[in-house]
């Protein structure tokens, strides 16, 4: 369906793209939904059911469960030919979808459906969890097993043996270098004192309770 959209504005100063100001939200309108749709996360109220063309209806996001799979900064910001153009996007995946749902790939290539925090939208966010939250993508670290692992994402580790993965890292976790560098004393022990208790599957199932969805890198 498609809505006047009541928080940006048309960029008259955009090159590429013109916007006229309507907005099309995903409507399922019976069976298996197409991706796009599926992952929609607006919605109207009343519903799509009840309205007609001219009608007046809220247009917003309900509590929604959501994981992240990916977030990149523009700079320059996006032209998208509305304003405030995106310095940010944030790609999410609604709750019980993921990437294994779609097998052909036809909808999920890495990004999923795409978020501007700072577009003008009132979102309101609370973090449930963040997997791995002391390290950061091309850290290096040896484990309590005393295997050396690059962690690439919360769910891609490579280990340098080049054994396989198994059942990941065995914590507690040494972080060794940071950006290709020894590490600073105080990364060192935020790493170890967050993996001191728990494990790697413990997070992953943690993590699956929440998305209801399966961990892929």
């Amino acid at each position: 369906m498609a809505v006047r959209w009541p928080w940006w504005a048309i960029d008259a100063d955009s090159d590429f793209v013109h916007w006229n100001g309507i907005v099309a939200l995903g409507v399922n309108s019976g069976g298996r939904a197409a991706p796009e749709v599926e992952g929609e996360l607006f919605r109207t109220d009343p519903p799509p059911g009840h309205l007609k063309s001219g009608d007046l209806c809220q247009v917003g996001v309900p509590p929604t469960v959501v994981h992240v799979t990916a977030v990149d900064h523009h700079d320059p910001p996006l032209e998208t030919g509305w304003l405030p153009r995106p310095h940010r996007t944030v790609s999410v995946l609604r709750r019980g979808l993921s990437y294994r749902d779609y097998p052909d790939g036809s909808h999920l290539d890495g990004t999923g459906y795409a978020l501007h925090p700072g577009n003008g939208i009132p979102y309101a966010f609370e973090l449930l969890m963040r997997p791995y939250a002391a390290l950061s993508p091309g850290d290096e670290v040896a484990d309590a097993a005393g295997r050396a692992w690059q962690f690439k994402g919360p769910w891609d580790w490579t280990a340098f043996d080049g054994a396989p993965t198994g059942a990941g890292p065995e914590w507690p976790l040494a972080l060794l270098t940071r950006a290709g560098t020894p590490c600073s004393e105080g990364e060192a022990e935020a790493v170890a004192a967050s993996t001191a208790i728990g494990s790697h599957q413990e997070t992953v199932r943690r993590w699956m309770s929440l998305t209801d969805a399966s961990p892929t890198p």
